[in-house]
């Protein structure tokens, strides 16, 4: 078991990593408040982990809502519908949500989470790469409007965070490699040895071994615990983990959400944020290379749809919420381990990447 905390002064929270999961009702049953529980789930994970998850629920009342697997499910209208389930299940303020499942379910609960009574009590239970290294952390929770990613939603902070590595074992391969495309961007953003960590080990990861992806997901949380921390609403530094966002966003929006996962549209973002930079003279040939190598290790796409223009881009990228005062902001590497926000990128320099 290993274990980091996210400071947050009272609102503060532990993210629990764990191999197999036999401690779930250890840790969990702490940070649940009243004897109602609501786990949220998707059509696929519930199925998988509901006979285990139920045996650390034993002493409480508990029932489960089950969405459609999906991000073109990430709605208002989904929304709505477990809305309705909790105030037709008579669940009141001192129910606990668990959101069991990836980063659409996790977003989703929380964003319900952040607003059923105005606020009840939430665990995440991430059960992805993407979801235990990124989006299970941090508080972002949301839905998608068909103008704009995670448009609609909240800063609203979960009770605690358990992670099972064992849960991987059950992810398709593009589903791992999605999470890996999130992995890559913490060692472009962050730390370089992390990166280079990720180069001399591709077969251990390919291969999931445990010590290797142990590090990984520990020191992925611990990297973005330390910046939610200084950053919780995103009025600075935290704006960094968006490497490769800007990008990654237009191509999901304008493909139809679901059809790239998100972590493959990330991939093709932070290689043309490489690109960029590279433009710019901040980084080299060599770095740029040295991101697609990587990515290409995961079977993850390196460019964005050739059916895409620049204009197509360019008119998702102005609703993205980065954007001030019109102008979209862009994070690009000003070397590997280390990327700035900047806002003067110039049309010019996104046709030449494009």
């Amino acid at each position: 078991m290993k274990s980091l905390e996210v400071n947050l002064g009272d609102h503060s929270y532990p993210i629990y990593i764990e191999k197999d999961g036999n401690s779930l009702s250890s840790f969990l049953c702490p940070h649940i408040k009243g004897q109602r529980v609501v786990v949220i789930s998707n059509t696929t994970v519930l199925p998988i982990f509901k006979s285990q998850i139920a045996l650390a629920l034993t002493d409480f009342d508990v029932s489960y809502y089950e969405m459609a697997d999906g991000e073109a499910n990430k709605t208002l209208e989904t929304y709505h519908d477990i809305m309705t389930f909790l105030l037709e299940q008579g669940a009141a303020r001192d129910v606990t949500l668990i959101a069991l499942g990836g980063g659409v379910v996790g977003d989703i609960c929380g964003f319900v989470a952040a607003t059923f009574m105005r606020g009840v009590n939430f665990i995440q239970v991430p059960t992805t790469l993407l979801s235990q290294v990124d989006s299970s952390v941090g508080g972002k929770t949301a839905v998608n409007h068909p103008l704009g990613k995670n448009m609609i939603g909240a800063f609203y902070q979960p009770q605690a965070v358990f992670i099972s590595m064992n849960s991987l074992k059950t992810l398709p391969k593009r589903e791992f490699a999605a999470g890996m495309a999130e992995v890559i961007k913490y060692g472009i953003l962050a730390d370089r040895d992390l990166f280079e960590y990720l180069e001399n080990n591709i077969a251990a990861i390919q291969q999931m071994d445990d010590d290797v992806m142990a590090y990984i997901i520990h020191r992925c949380c611990e990297i973005k615990a330390e910046i939610v921390a200084e950053d919780e609403k995103e009025q600075g530094r935290r704006a960094l983990l968006n490497l490769g966002h800007t990008f990654g966003h237009a191509i999901e929006a304008e493909q139809g959400y679901g059809n790239w996962l998100h972590g493959e549209a990330v991939a093709a973002g932070m290689v043309q944020a490489c690109q960029l930079a590279r433009l710019r003279g901040w980084i080299n040939e060599s770095d740029v290379s040295r991101v697609i190598t990587l990515l290409n290790a995961f079977d993850l796409p390196t460019s964005g749809p050739d059916s895409m223009s620049c204009d197509d881009y360019i008119k998702h990228m102005k609703k993205d919420k980065k954007v001030k005062a019109s102008t979209i902001r862009f994070i690009l590497p000003k070397q590997l381990g280390q990327a700035i926000l900047v806002s003067d990128v110039t049309e010019s320099e996104l046709q030449t990447i494009l």
